[in-house]
């Protein structure tokens, strides 16, 4: 039987969130914050470490509860109906959730029992998600054998072996390459096509301005800026024009030049640096004008350009370079970007002293209900360490007389999927 949507005002919003507040002992991970996400919409969460993003991500997906405030998601309150919303959600961590001992083929069948399915439909929904990630040339080999970026993406597949609502990444490419790290990219774009809502955290900073629709950002456990990319950006400043001279000895000729297009307080030469930056209100006319005054004194340039504000530049303007507590639940790996300060870095992922550590958000798929929020933490690693290779291959095993029959349409464990958890 299904479970009622809650019918309040959210209708048409995939995750909404209300003053959520959260504190580990006398450290507050979360200060009462607030968004939505559309259905179909990409939202990136950015933030330093500590900043209370993997915190957000385990409310939102039942792996903790919080102190106070609202979540809704798939028109699920999170508190009162939790078992409804890990039906309706896919959680990829920042590690793969997956079985080494088991090849890729067989890890989409396990996963496609423990949520439901039966034998032939958990075979066919593997076969095709095989092919959709292309890893047709792999579906046999051993995950324990698979690259990183391999991994990651049957990781992803495991979770849409049953098409979620929203799914939440949390930060899906930490530790891939570049190539790996695109493919991944192009994965996340499918889902604003398949109209699944997506929350998204990561430190690279690159990907959140090139994947997210809009951006939430927060510090301290608060949201401090909220927008597309290009709104952040704007907040911080208006388009500059760079100026990179071939010869660093000309940059005071090069300032002379511009004369009143060099602001007062840029006209002393930075002994560090190789360029001039001016403001460009008028954009490509400022460059123009520029060019001719440099070319009039003959000093040859390496590059000129219009330019805006980085999402890097945002970020820190935002945040500060403030040292910060290290949430219970942050991951202490820093990627691309120096989001945090050395003291933070060198604190201990488990959060503050005293703090109860928090279970990690790494399960591929929240829909198979193997775990209460907020128990041991041995309980809420069970979905990755509870399978055994026997029981597993006793789930994908071939067609056998005894008749088919159907897994609940609700995603809880039928006789057949508790023999497997078993």
């Amino acid at each position: 039987m299904g479970t009622a949507r809650t019918d309040d005002g959210t209708a048409g919003k995939a995750v909404v969130v209300e003053g959520l507040t959260k504190s580990f002992g006398s450290f507050h991970a979360l200060r009462g914050i607030s968004f939505e996400v559309g259905r179909g919409e990409i939202l990136g969460l950015l933030g330093p470490n500590g900043a209370g993003k993997t915190t957000t991500v385990d409310i939102l997906s039942t792996l903790s509860k919080p102190d106070a405030g609202r979540a809704v998601v798939a028109g699920h309150d999170v508190a009162t109906d939790p078992a409804a919303v890990r039906r309706s959600i896919m959680l990829t961590g920042q590690h793969a959730a997956l079985d080494d001992m088991l090849s890729g083929r067989e890890n989409l069948v396990m996963f496609g029992r423990l949520q439901g399915l039966r034998k032939s439909d958990a075979r066919a929904r593997a076969g095709e998600l095989i092919d959709q990630f292309d890893l047709a040339y792999a579906a046999n080999r051993r995950v324990g054998t698979y690259s990183g970026g391999m991994r990651r993406r049957i990781d992803i597949a495991c979770g849409l072996v049953v098409r979620p609502e929203v799914v939440f990444l949390d930060e899906p490419t930490t530790g891939l390459d570049p190539r790996s790290r695109q493919g991944v990219w192009d994965l996340v774009s499918q889902f604003r096509d398949a109209g699944i809502a997506t929350l998204l955290t990561t430190q690279y900073l690159e990907e959140a301005d090139t994947l997210s629709d809009r951006i939430v950002v927060i510090d301290h456990g608060k949201v401090i800026a909220e927008g597309t990319a290009d709104q952040l950006k704007e907040r911080t400043g208006a388009t500059y024009c760079e100026i990179v001279p071939r010869h660093r000895a000309d940059l005071p000729a090069v300032i002379e030049a511009l004369g009143a297009l060099v602001p007062e307080h840029s006209r002393a030469v930075d002994a560090t640096s190789d360029r001039v930056a001016i403001p460009a209100p008028d954009g490509t006319r400022t460059l123009v004008a520029a060019v001719a005054r440099l070319d009039a004194v003959g000093v040859e340039l390496m590059d000129i350009a219009l330019r805006r504000p980085s999402l890097d530049e945002v970020f820190f303007a935002l945040t500060g370079d403030t040292p910060r507590e290290s949430d219970a639940t942050e991951s202490s790996t820093v990627a691309d970007v120096p989001v945090e300060s050395e003291a933070a870095a060198a604190t201990p992922e488990s959060g503050e002293p005293g703090a109860p550590d928090e279970p990690k958000a790494d399960a591929t798929s929240a829909g198979s209900e193997t775990a209460e929020p907020e128990t041991a933490e041995s309980e809420a690693a069970e979905p990755e360490t509870a399978v055994s290779e026997t029981a597993v291959s006793e789930a994908a095993e071939p067609e056998t007389a005894e008749p088919e029959q159907s897994g609940p349409a609700t995603g809880e464990l039928s006789t057949v999927d508790v023999e497997v958890a078993s």
